[in-house]
């Protein structure tokens, strides 16, 4: 119907139109309004980057004060390291989902990064691990959740997406499939580190306390002091294709078998090469409830949004309208780049095709 009432609509313009001259404005004024839209439209679609990468280390409580020079230092050392590997694959025409792979596999198997070899405890005193990627071309994707013994968990589900009919695999069957497919495998003592267990050790203290106080309570202030630490990565690549990806240890000291937004597809990792590419950090049950991933990539298709808008709406606005916090990285499809948190802290960098490397760390 709607065909019909536009040239309805065009027949009683014209109609009221006294003399040739009103007629001759009105087609003026409609080719003008044709001409601002094709260039709106053309401004829009500019490409800025014929190929670019963004990568996070974990969004929280990051304050210059707290943070000491060597280990400030080491932070971003690592953040070049990793997403210098991901540039190199993109500047040699790689494919995307190659560079995301590689530059979450280098933050894994660090022990600066809550994912991999830097993976917190959980209460029980082991490491469960949670990954995700994401093709923007194909949409296809694939994501692991609660493994123990797999060294990288973002080769896991790219496994599982290009070599399974499955999304995502969890616990000890997704643990099977990944020895299954060849990946390597490790003795859940690699994960542990110092750190991380006297990170276990303050929380459950912390919730001690808390509990004898107000047993209501002690959860959130838990979960604050503790949710933080995710990687993830986002690229575009020469071809025009994006890709995501996401892996995390989680939460510290949590229990029950808790997954959070990083292995779930459209809450830590989405891509879509008619939008963007978004991963996430922080806390995942209100990034899970808003589905915070896709809602970027939505409000730029249905509403035409720019990448940075619409990712100041979700992380400015919407996550904490619900309660939650955190942060994203992103890149559309014309490499514009985004890092967005409402924290005083993301781990950052990114790096574009003209090999301007950016890295940061707190809120400034």
């Amino acid at each position: 119907m709607r065909p019909y009432l536009y040239f309805l609509l065009l027949f009683l313009v014209v109609s009221s139109c006294k003399n040739e001259e009103e007629l001759k404005a009105f087609s003026n004024s409609r080719q003008l309004a044709n001409d601002t839209l094709e260039r709106s439209k053309d401004k829009n679609e500019k490409k800025i980057n014929e190929f670019a990468i963004v990568i996070h280390g974990g969004a929280g409580t990051i304050l210059k004060e707290n943070m000491t020079k060597d280990d400030e230092a080491a932070y971003k050392l690592k953040l070049e390291e990793a997403v210098r590997v991901g540039y190199e694959i993109l500047k040699n025409g790689g494919s995307s989902l190659d560079a995301v792979e590689q530059t979450i596999r280098i933050m894994e198997n660090s022990p600066l990064f809550n994912a991999g070899k830097g993976a917190v405890f959980t209460n029980a005193g082991t490491n469960e691990l949670d990954a995700s990627i994401m093709d923007g071309k194909t949409l296809n994707a694939g994501a692991s959740a609660g493994t123990k013994t797999v060294k990288n968990p973002i080769s896991l589900a790219r496994t599982v997406m290009e070599h399974s009919p499955h999304v995502m695999l969890a616990g000890h069957g997704a643990d099977i499939f990944a020895q299954e497919q060849g990946l390597e495998i490790v003795d859940s003592t690699y994960f542990y580190t110092e750190s991380r267990m006297n990170s276990l050790k303050r929380v459950k203290s912390h919730e001690e306390n808390k509990k004898k106080v107000n047993k209501t309570a002690f959860y959130d202030a838990t979960i604050k002091d503790s949710k933080f630490g995710t990687v993830g990565c986002v690229a575009l690549d020469k071809s025009g294709n994006l890709a995501a990806g996401t892996s995390t240890g989680g939460m510290t000291n949590k229990r029950w078998g808790r997954i959070g937004d990083a292995p779930i597809i459209g809450a830590g990792t989405y891509a879509n090469n008619n939008t963007c590419a978004v991963s996430s950090t922080g806390w995942g049950e209100f990034f899970i409830r808003g589905m915070v991933a896709h809602d970027i990539s939505a409000l730029m298709e249905y509403k035409g949004l720019s990448l940075q808008e619409a990712a100041r709406v979700v992380i400015q606005e919407k996550i904490p309208d619900l309660g939650g916090d955190g942060g994203i990285i992103a890149v559309d499809k014309n490499g514009n780049m985004v890092m967005e948190f409402n924290t005083a802290g993301m781990y950052r960098a990114s790096i574009n095709d003209k090999d301007e490397l950016y890295i940061g760390i707190y809120n400034d």
